[in-house]
């Protein structure tokens, strides 16, 4: 039944465009009307109708960066990795060949076991005239002296990791930046953000809000130009307005590439994991964050 509904209104439609293109052509000699003109008009009024509707819509729009900052050195072991770790190592000394360091070792074991017989013969020996021999357990001894004397860097810094406006805290964990941010008539520790303009993307309106922290010098890579989330809250209905109803938050992943100077003590941001993230956002800010970080 609605199929002839269909042909019949595009029939009809047809029709008066046929009628009204001859009796124009009659009456006054315009123009004839054609269908790719007509549906050019019809394009670019539906432009100017989305771009009036965006343009009016209740929503603010912004962008948010969550810069991350990846582990610089291997977590520590747990007991159960210890062990399968100790157990693969025992394995693969057992199935091994010996090295020629162990060759030697033993070549060197034998000859001092023939030094020391009774019918030791020097002549057997090779000729090394008055050449000093290096026995591979002198080899050892040294290499023992140069480890000795070799002094690691800390895997844990008490003083730093207590900074948490220091991007070097906590190496072995992966760290986010968070910024105190004015909201209203209050400040919140927010991913960094910034409101959209007219005529740049989402992406670029996250890259200005990482650009926009004061003394911040952070260099960071951006994964994709399509965001990772979105957050989107109204505002108190005393606050509402028929072109402001809320606002919408379009998050962005972003990686750390180069290290950042050291913050002043009052800088307003804070490099944290994400196991603290709780003490400082919003439950309901927390709940959408928590969805595109992924636990080390």
């Amino acid at each position: 039944m609605s199929a002839p509904c269909v042909r019949m209104s595009g029939r009809c439609v047809s029709q008066f465009l046929s009628c009204f293109s001859r009796t124009a052509v009659r009456n006054g000699g315009f123009r004839q009307f054609s269908s790719s003109s007509v549906s050019r008009a019809a394009s670019q009024t539906q432009s100017v109708t989305d771009r009036v509707e965006r343009a009016s819509s209740p929503w603010t729009l912004m962008a948010a960066v969550c810069l991350q900052r990846l582990p610089v050195i291997s977590s520590e072991c747990s007991a159960i990795e210890q062990q399968f770790t100790h157990m693969m190592h025992q394995m693969e000394l057992e199935k091994s060949l010996l090295s020629d360091h162990e060759l030697r070792l033993l070549e060197d074991a034998e000859r001092m076991s023939r030094k020391q017989a009774d019918d030791y013969d020097s002549d057997e020996e090779d000729d090394r005239g008055d050449q000093e021999i290096m026995l591979t357990q002198d080899l050892e001894d040294s290499w023992e002296q140069k480890l000795k004397n070799f002094q690691p860097a800390l895997r844990v810094t008490a003083d730093v990791d207590k900074d948490l406006t220091s991007s070097e805290r906590c190496l072995a964990d992966s760290l986010l930046l968070l910024a105190e941010q004015q909201v209203g008539g209050e400040k919140l520790w927010l991913l960094p953000q910034t409101q959209w303009q007219e005529g740049e993307t989402l992406r670029q309106t996250a890259e200005r809000a990482l650009a926009s922290l004061p003394a911040a010098g952070f260099k960071a890579t951006f994964l994709g130009n399509a965001p990772c989330g979105v957050y989107k809250y109204k505002l108190p209905k005393a606050a509402r307005t028929e072109s402001s109803v809320g606002t919408k938050v379009f998050f962005f992943k972003a990686i750390l590439s180069d290290s950042c100077p050291p913050a002043a003590q009052s800088a307003p941001f804070l490099w944290v994991k994400k196991s603290e993230l709780q003490r400082y956002l919003k439950p309901a800010y927390m709940m959408k964050v928590d969805r595109f970080i992924l636990s080390q």
